[in-house]
Formats: structure tokens, sequence, C-alpha cells
């Protein structure tokens, strides 16, 4: 989809978006006066959502959900689409990186989503040929990124900025960002057709190890601590406030995802594979799986603290308008869920 084309329908999208908020949402409103409700989620087929992963395949969202909610699923390949998804009250929350989520709070006036948790931590960076050593190896180069303004797309243009590097929304300056899905990236990574890409996990350990490419940046390696989302948990707001309940049983089943992939690693990475295997056709090497894992660190907390820096970056490259996130985040529903389960509490 072209970058024209983006803008034109973003208010289109937006309004949809508005209005279903406004009315409750059809889907949503119609299931809260039976008392039923369907809750529609989205994640990616990527270990950085493995969370996602783990709680639909195991059963344990739809466990903590309770028989009163019908668990529905759909899965993307990168933040905005899903954000478009959510505006056209097509979801009521998804699993999706900071910057779409930074995104579509400033595209509603605040109004449409918030963000009630983390996800994880770590888990993305630039490969590139073997022949490219540095920043100005890349000058006159094509690189890829999942999507214009997803968490990965503001990353790599903010590092070649700080660089001396410029680009465009629409793939010119210095370095062509080409906006393409994570499995079309491998193949034209393989191909010569890109000289890299900046993609979450399991697609970094894929492009180094079946593109026989070469990491260049570690993304932790620009963040104090190494500490950085790469993915978040948003909720559309009317649906927050339609079913308060059914979000704090989600969140349940969130947290309990979370402990259940720190303290069965082995166990989450074969639940995560083997789900990512029937979304998309074909298991990861567990070669893959076993160099991806490494770099995640699997929380519920949204370190709100770096959420002010990607709106930043995104403000720096030109992606977004500017850095309010007054009331993005509301961790209230998360803290209870913790104190309920004896854990301590999170900062929004």
């Amino acid at each position: 989809m072209g970058v024209s084309h983006l803008r034109r329908l973003a208010p289109v999208v937006l309004a949809m978006g508005l209005v279903a908020a406004a009315c409750g949402g059809g889907d949503s409103s119609s299931a809260k006066s039976s008392g039923h409700v369907d809750l529609r989620l989205g994640y990616f087929p990527n270990l950085t959502h493995a969370t996602a992963l783990v709680g639909v395949a195991n059963g344990i969202f739809t466990k903590d959900l309770g028989s009163n909610v019908t668990l529905q699923t759909k899965t993307f390949n990168a933040g905005p689409a899903a954000v478009e998804a959510l505006f056209s009250n097509s979801l009521d929350i998804t699993y999706v990186g900071p910057n779409p989520a930074i995104n579509a709070f400033q595209k509603s006036n605040g109004q449409a989503v918030r963000l009630i948790a983390g996800a994880t931590s770590g888990g993305a960076g630039l490969v590139v040929k073997p022949s490219i050593n540095g920043p100005a190896d890349l000058k006159g180069k094509k690189l890829a990124s999942p999507q214009l303004g997803n968490t990965q797309d503001v990353a790599l243009r903010n590092w070649l900025k700080k660089n001396g590097l410029n680009t465009t929304a629409e793939g010119g300056g210095d370095v062509q960002i080409l906006p393409q899905d994570n499995a079309q990236t491998l193949d034209t990574f393989k191909s010569g057709q890109i000289d890299g890409a900046w993609v979450p996990e399991p697609w970094t350990s894929r492009l180094v190890i079946d593109g026989k490419g070469k990491l260049l940046v570690n993304e932790a390696s620009v963040w104090p601590d190494g500490k950085f989302l790469t993915t978040t948990v948003i909720v559309r707001t009317q649906f927050l406030k339609d079913h308060p309940d059914v979000v704090k049983n989600f969140l349940k089943g969130h947290v309990e995802a979370t402990n259940y992939i720190n303290s069965h690693p082995a166990e989450a990475q074969q639940a995560a594979n083997q789900a990512i295997a029937q979304l998309t056709g074909k298991a990861l090497a567990a070669q893959v799986v076993q160099s991806a894992w490494k770099d995640l660190t699997f929380t519920w907390d949204p370190l709100a603290s770096t959420l002010r820096e990607e709106a930043t970056d995104a403000q720096t490259v030109g992606l977004l308008n500017n850095t309010n996130l007054k009331g993005l985040v509301d961790v209230a529903p998360l803290n209870s869920v913790l104190k309920a389960d004896g854990k301590g509490s999170v900062s929004g």
C-alpha cells in the first residue's frame, strides 16, 4: 500500500473507529446485552508475540476468560494493519509494537486505545549482507522493514538518521526503505533484491541463519540497560469501558501465560513454534528458535518510561506529529490482577 493511499485512508479508518467507539462497538455492544461477549484478539506469528501464541495454543486465555466469553483470533504481519482493524471495530484487544500503539493514540486524539500491559522486551535488529560493516556502507542501499510506521520501521529510520543517513516515507533518501511482509523479506534478502532489514524475531535469526546475513545492530544495544518494548497489549477504549471484567480476565491469562513461558522455556518454545507452524504452514528450525529466544524477555511490565523515547523517535523521523502520551497507559486493570496474584504493581 502506497504512502499517499495510507494517508488518504487514515482519516476514513479513524472516523470509523471513533464512530464505533462512540456506539460502544457493534459486536461487543450486542453481546453485552445478551450477557455473552466475543473477544476479538489480534497478534502476529512472531516469537516476539510468544505470550499470545502460547496463551492461545495452551488454552490459557480461554480458561481465564470463562464460559461467557468466546475468544476469536486474527493474525497480522505488522502493527499498523492491526491498528486499522482495531479502528474499524474488527478487533478488541491486540498485541502490537509500541509505535503503532502510540500512533493510534495520537491519531484518535487520545480516544481510541489504551495500552494495558507489556509483553516482550528485546528481539529485534538490523541484519545485512556480510560485506556491509557500518552505516557508511549503507548509502544507496535497499533495506526492508515490516510496514511503514511499525516499531522496527521507526527504529531503523531513527538509527539511520543518527548515523547521518536520511530516509523518506515514500522510499527515497540516502537509504531506500521498502515495507515488506517478513516472509517476503527473507526471500528478497536471499535473492539479493535488498541489502538488509530491521525485523523482529524470529526473522532476525532467520536472516542470519537461513539468509547467511550478519547482525549489524542488535536493537538492545541502543537502549539503556538493553530494555525496550517490542510488543505491548492495547485495547479499544470503549471495550475496556463496556467489559472491564473481561479485560481483567484476559490480563489474568496474559500474566499466567507469561509465567508459563518464563518457568517452562523449553515447553514454551515448542508451543510457540507449533503455533507458528499452524499459522504459517511451516515450523521454524530449532536453531532459529533457540537463537531468537535468548534475546527475548517476556514481561507484563509496559516499561512506560521507554514509551516517551519511542514517541520522540517516531517524531524525529517524521512519522508522528507530537509526543503527548498522557492517558495512553492504563495499568489499573493489570495491577488489580497482579495484586490478586500476590505480585508487585507496575508503573503507568
